[in-house]
């Protein structure tokens, strides 16, 4: 008979170990206990730019540390979210090494020291990780397959009218603090016009309405920069170090708000189109590149190319800025696996993007046996490989890099960047791949 009240709880937290996910971060805690130059290289890190203190709490260790961004990236978790999971949960605590008594991390504990890693250290990592599947037997990096994708980076849709209202209330809220520096500071908050001017302009069903609309939000802007600008020079003269800082912020932010007035202006008034490479998509993470896919959809963010193993691992990652065209990547990635692993891998398989003529050559000039590219036509595809049975095979077994691309995207974060700023940005695609990698070595070895 079923009972209404549960029995009395037990005072001994219940081991979850038959649970399949616990088992997969045990075998992920196995690995890393046998790799201890990874935390090594975290802790380096965090040892910059801080004083060796005789009082006061220790702080995290590096193992904590990128054990805690492993989870972070695994459950897709706000720091929050990971505080959460460290406090509650003797699982995770166990994973990160924190003891049962031990208080857990803050949020802004997590967040500065995450932060703190760069993404050479990431890439450092997730290098170990590969070693070691070479060693378990798992990856032998012989054969790979080699594409690109983009990350998305945390930013609204970039139109002209919120760039605009962007810059008028980002000014506003800092002038606000600017005016209790110092009674100098005047200004005329003009937030809530902006903000109906750019409804008026998105909801506007013709350009030639837009554009007296336009015309208004330009001259709001240029209204609150100039507040801006005066408000720097005084806070300059004061001797606060908090007014010198809000001084240069104010001035990256005009600096910003110049250009988004000028790509407005070519745009909407002289008809202009204005190239991506001169384009401010956000003002808030103004690295983003403006990426065209194939003529198919606009992106924005960064575009990475994966060189992916046999076993799913991602061995390689190379971010750079713009849009640079696939065809110019592939010599580069090879190069980069030859640098990783001390040979070329023996067969390799690209996407569409990358066939070129002198990519085969050259692919068989650094000592890939086999190169195989997708696009057929006036290039001869076939001429990298042995035989046309051999360049089906490959391009079948390149078809997997988009699975292993949509796992990484769905499970680990790497469609979106939550992280502010170009090196957050890229130290963030490396925790989301050597994590996916981690999960992986782990399953192929439980």
């Amino acid at each position: 008979m079923r009972k209404s009240i549960a029995p009395q709880l037990s005072l001994v937290p219940q081991n979850i170990v038959n649970h399949p996910h616990a088992r997969e971060l045990a075998q992920m805690s196995e690995i890393l206990d046998k790799l201890p130059k990874a935390a090594e290289l975290i802790a380096k890190d965090l040892a910059k730019g801080t004083k060796a203190a005789k009082a006061g709490r220790a702080g995290m260790s590096g193992e904590q540390v990128l054990r805690a961004a492993i989870l972070k990236q695994m459950h897709g978790w706000s720091y929050a979210d990971l505080t959460f999971g460290l406090a509650d949960s003797p699982t995770f605590r166990t994973f990160c090494r924190i003891g049962m008594v031990d208080e857990a991390p803050k949020k802004a504990t997590l967040a500065d020291n995450i932060k703190r890693v760069k993404p050479e250290t990431m890439e450092g990592v997730n290098r170990l990780i590969i070693g070691r599947a070479k060693t378990e037997g798992v990856e032998d990096g012989k054969t790979v397959r080699i594409d690109s994708t983009v990350i998305d980076a945390n930013i609204h849709h970039p139109l002209d009218s919120n760039l605009l209202f962007d810059v008028v209330r980002v000014l506003t809220r800092m002038l606000g603090q600017s005016e209790e520096m110092s009674s100098r500071v005047k200004f005329s908050d003009h937030t809530k016009r902006a903000k109906r001017r750019m409804l008026d302009v998105i909801n506007a069903r013709s350009m030639e309405r837009r554009v007296p609309i336009y015309r208004e939000l330009v001259e709001i802007t240029r209204w609150t920069m100039g507040y801006a600008a005066k408000a720097q020079s005084v806070l300059k003269t004061l001797s606060n170090l908090s007014a010198w800082a809000m001084a240069d912020l104010l001035g990256h932010y005009l600096e910003l708000g110049k250009k988004v007035i000028d790509q407005t202006e070519r745009r909407v008034f002289q008809e202009e189109s204005v190239p991506a490479t001169e384009k401010v998509v956000s003002i808030f993470e103004p690295h983003t590149d403006v990426i065209v896919k194939d003529r198919r959809e606009t992106l924005y963010g960064h575009k990475v190319f994966l060189n992916v193993g046999a076993s799913g691992m991602v061995l390689d990652l190379l971010m750079e800025r713009g849009n640079p065209a696939d065809a110019t990547r592939a010599i580069p990635m090879l190069e980069r696996h030859r640098a990783l692993t001390g040979k070329a891998p023996r067969q390799a398989a690209f996407d569409a993007g990358f066939t070129s003529t002198a990519n085969i050559e050259n692919a068989r000039k650094l000592g890939v046996k086999e190169v195989s590219f997708a696009k057929k036509g006036s290039i001869d595809v076939l001429a990298g490989v042995s035989s046309p049975k051999q360049h089906k095979k490959l391009q079948r077994f390149r078809a997997g890099v988009e699975g292993i691309i949509s796992f990484a995207k769905r499970c680990f974060g790497f469609a979106r960047c939550l992280w502010r700023g170009y090196r957050s940005f890229h130290a963030y695609a490396w925790a989301a791949v050597l994590s996916t990698n981690l999960l992986l070595l782990a399953r192929q070895t439980m």
